[in-house]
C-alpha cells in the first residue's frame, strides 16, 4: 500500500488568518495520524504564511509517524533541518514568492549542488528526496545525486487527467520505471485528490508515498477530516 502523508499548510493558513491558536497545528497533527495518516508533510517558507519554522520544530516533537520537511535548500530551511533532523528532506527548488510549488529541479544543471546537499542530509540519518518532472533524463541525473527518492511533479498529469489520462500518465509510468532500475524509491505530489489518486497509484506499481494537502483539507471542509483520510487511504489500497 502506498503511504499518504498529510500536508498540512493549509491548516496553518487557516491559523494565521487570526492569529493565536486556532486551528492548533499540532493538535491537527495528531488528528491526521489518529485518522490514519502514515505520514506529516509541511512545507515552510521564509516569510512563513502558512507553516512557520517554530511548527516544525514543535512537530518533531509529537509526530509519531514520519515527518516530511519540504523546501527550498536556503540557509533558513538548511539550518532548520540540521535543528530537526526529519526522517524525510524533500527538496523543492521553489521561488520565495511562489504561491505554490511550480517546478521540478533541473538535476543536470544543478548536480554537483544537489550531490552535496544529499550527502549533508543523509549523515544526519535523514531520507532524501527530490522534486522532479517525470523527465527519464532528469531521473537519470537524480540517481547520481545519491538521492534515496523522487518525488515526481504531478500537475501536469492532474491537468490532463479528464482529458485523457493514459496520455497524462504515460511519462509519469516511464520515470517510475526508470527510477525502479536505478535503484531510487519513488514518492509522487501536487494536485492529487480523490479523482485522480487512485489511477496514478495503479499505473505506478512501485509507489511508495503521495504528499496531500490542499484537495485533502478542501475535501475535509464537507467531508469532515477523519472519513477524508479514510477515503484517500481507500484510493491508495
Amino acid at each position: 500500500m502506498t503511504k499518504l502523508s498529510v500536508n498540512i499548510n493549509k491548516i496553518a493558513t487557516l491559523r494565521n488568518a487570526r492569529g493565536h491558536n486556532r486551528p492548533d497545528v499540532l493538535q491537527a497533527a495528531r488528528d491526521c495520524e489518529r485518522f490514519g495518516a502514515q505520514g506529516i508533510t509541511v512545507h515552510p517558507r521564509p516569510d512563513e504564511r502558512h507553516i512557520r519554522y517554530q511548527d516544525v520544530r514543535d512537530l518533531k516533537g509529537i509526530v509519531t509517524t514520519e515527518l516530511n520537511v519540504e523546501g527550498n535548500p536556503t540557509p533558513d530551511f538548511l539550518d532548520l533541518v540540521r535543528a530537526v533532523r526529519p526522517e524525510q528532506v524533500t527538496l523543492v527548488p521553489d521561488a520565495p514568492d511562489a504561491i505554490t510549488s511550480n517546478a521540478g529541479w533541473d538535476t543536470i544543471r544543478h548536480q554537483d549542488y544537489l550531490r552535496g546537499l544529499v550527502q549533508e542530509f543523509k549523515q544526519m540519518g535523514c531520507r532524501v528526496s527530490i522534486f522532479l518532472d517525470p523527465v527519464e533524463a532528469l531521473v537519470r541525473a537524480a540517481a547520481t545525486t545519491g538521492a534515496d527518492r523522487i518525488e515526481l511533479y504531478t500537475e501536469a498529469y492532474a491537468s490532463g487527467y479528464q482529458a485523457d489520462r493514459e496520455a497524462a500518465v504515460a511519462p509519469y509510468r516511464a520515470a517510475a520505471e526508470l527510477a525502479r532500475q536505478l535503484g531510487l524509491g519513488l514518492n509522487a505530489g501536487h494536485d492529487l485528490d480523490l479523482d485522480n489518486l487512485a489511477y496514478l497509484r495503479q499505473q505506478l506499481p512501485g509507489l511508495e508515498e503521495v504528499s496531500i494537502g490542499h484537495a485533502l483539507i478542501c475535501d475535509a471542509l464537507y467531508l469532515g477530516l477523519e472519513n477524508t483520510i479514510q477515503q484517500y487511504l481507500r484510493q491508495l489500497q
